[in-house]
């Protein structure tokens, strides 16, 4: 629900699709970590991805779509997260997930 700007209106769109979100949950339960969620919380968004259309990246209307996942030891070496919505403004959809380790 706080990976998408609009869950409700999204509910049968591709990438929100209750079967694919559960099994995401799944594959998280079976050891993996969501780094930008353990970074950021529960709190909607940061997005990485704006549609074209309309105002979307502008009014922050996105999903977080990009994922950086890792096992424990990638986790324990796991120090911070950011979402740069400036870069690729010119030749992407997409906003970058910086995530730096010190291993």
């Amino acid at each position: 629900e706080n990976d998408i700007w609009n869950p409700s209106g999204n509910r049968l769109t591709s990438g929100f699709l209750d079967h694919e979100r559960e099994w995401f949950d799944r594959f998280l339960a079976s050891g993996w970590f969501d780094l930008h969620r353990h970074h950021f919380g529960q709190q909607k968004g940061p997005y990485t991805w704006w549609s074209n259309r309309g105002q979307a990246r502008a009014l922050n209307r996105g999903w977080r779509i990009d994922y950086v996942l890792a096992n424990q030891s990638a986790k324990s070496a796991f120090k911070s997260a950011e979402v740069n919505r400036q870069a690729g403004l010119d030749c992407s959809d997409h906003a970058p997930l910086i995530i730096d380790f010190e291993f």
